[in-house]
């Protein structure tokens, strides 16, 4: 096997992996960039994975080819909805923003098993007809060598991930919206001084993560487990929040760490099967993303500056 073909199906399975990880991460940032820790992302990443598979089944009929994107746009609403409860605890009840968040995490795994048991009968959802496909992209695979890694025989969520990516960039640093949503994560009381209403802003922030992190849910369960179980979600949410560490709670940054990421994940999977990897114990490969999450954050977490008001709640008037 030359690199080449190597490359063939390393990319295309990183880019998969990683685009979760991607919608997840972004969420991630929205939270935080506003001042409120989202550990949440893990469950609100099962509540997406969770809506967009019953969905699928559900109207698979209806929607034909259409039905994973509709898909997506439910486990956006679900995990937004899911969402609000934490922007309630942490910003109006200013409950611990760490514990709010690991019992949002607690409730999603919950929940969506107690209500696949009841509506299934079992403890996993039967297997999707309509998923993300394998595709050549347009034009773009016409291109010599690079069309042929990059564009060829691989999905379309990882494009829309990466081009979400450069938009929620634009938006929280050259729009006047996301000027306002990062002032009241570093100084909230200045803000509050110029007008700006910081518990609107942190709210919008919250349920921005949480549509994000539905959409990350809904792009893995759709594109790579095909049915949704209590093991679909295991830990991609956490990697994501390692992701938006690992790239200093910045959108561009945040998409290369889960590029990073995804890159583990998918050799964990398919490392088997690459001549540098085939003698390598499977268990290694199966432990490398969490290993390599601990080494990033490890490593890079002293250099990361959060936003200076991260999980610390503001109560008007106070100083």
């Amino acid at each position: 096997m030359g690199i080449m073909d190597i490359l063939l199906i390393l990319i295309p399975s990183t880019l998969l992996w990683a685009s979760p990880l991607i919608f997840t991460a972004l969420g991630g940032a929205f939270s935080e960039r506003s001042g409120i820790v989202n550990i949440g992302l893990e469950g609100l990443m099962v509540i997406g994975a969770f809506s967009s598979i019953v969905f699928n089944i559900a109207f698979a009929d209806t929607f034909g080819s259409a039905t994973p994107w509709v898909a997506l746009l439910v486990a956006m609403l679900m995990g937004g909805l899911l969402a609000v409860l934490h922007a309630v605890a942490s910003i109006t009840f200013r409950a611990d923003q760490v514990v709010s968040g690991v019992a949002i995490n607690l409730l999603a795994i919950g929940l969506t098993l107690f209500l696949v048991k009841r509506i299934y009968g079992k403890g996993q959802t039967d297997i999707i007809s309509e998923g993300f496909g394998k595709v050549d992209v347009p034009l773009l695979h016409k291109i010599p060598v690079i069309g042929d890694i990059f564009f060829s025989n691989t999905y379309w969520p990882p494009f829309v991930a990466i081009i979400v990516s450069v938009i929620v960039w634009y938006v929280m640093f050259k729009t006047p919206f996301g000027l306002r949503l990062r002032s009241v994560g570093e100084h909230p009381m200045a803000a509050d001084t110029m007008g700006i209403n910081v518990t609107k802003m942190r709210y919008i922030g919250v349920i921005i993560s949480g549509a994000f992190a539905g959409v990350g849910g809904g792009v893995y369960a759709q594109s790579i487990s095909s049915d949704f179980s209590h093991a679909t979600i295991s830990g991609q949410g956490f990697m994501a929040l390692a992701a938006l560490i690992f790239g200093k709670w910045h959108p561009l940054g945040a998409m290369g760490a889960a590029l990073f990421f995804g890159f583990a994940q998918s050799l964990s999977i398919i490392g088997s099967s690459i001549p540098l990897f085939e003698n390598i114990p499977s268990v290694y490969l199966l432990i490398a993303p969490y290993v390599l999450t601990i080494l990033a954050l490890t490593g890079f977490i002293g250099r990361a500056d959060a936003p200076k008001a991260l999980g610390t709640p503001y109560v008007k008037g106070s100083r």
